[in-house]
């Protein structure tokens, strides 16, 4: 499957919003444009086109692991879910949670509920991330 361009302007886009001078995240990690981690310090500054470039290339790893690791039928709402998820905390937190363990089992209730457990950053619950979890839980079960 593939990202659709809803889930990108509606989950990633939205919450990470763009910034084209580089910062620490929540937890110190240098971050630019759109959640951009990769090879990113401190004083760097990118342009816009830039910005929207490595987004899709960054989507784009997050495509392939939910492609690679969910072995059940998803809908488009469902796979855009799990697309922001893996792209927020990464392959790997994907592929050991609980969410996707229920997923995989044919649990696509309880999977749903195991978005907002991932809200915290740095040992502390923190508000964006909760409303993001919200976010990505409602598009899972439209």
């Amino acid at each position: 499957m593939n990202y659709s361009k809803t889930g990108l302007q509606q989950l990633t886009e939205r919450f990470e919003g763009c910034r084209l001078v580089a910062y620490q995240d929540s937890v110190g990690v240098w971050t630019v444009g759109y959640g951009h981690t990769h090879g990113v310090s401190e004083g760097l500054v990118i342009s816009q086109p830039i910005a929207e470039s490595w987004l899709l290339q960054d989507t784009a790893e997050s495509v392939d692991c939910v492609n690679k690791c969910v072995r059940v039928s998803l809908s488009q709402p469902m796979f855009d879910a799990l697309t922001d998820f893996a792209f927020n905390v990464g392959c790997g937190a994907l592929n050991g949670s609980t969410l996707l363990k229920l997923l995989n089992a044919g649990d696509k209730e309880n999977a749903a509920k195991e978005f907002e457990k991932w809200d915290h950053a740095g040992g502390k619950v923190v508000a964006g991330l909760l409303r993001r979890r919200e976010a990505e839980a409602e598009t899972f079960q439209a």
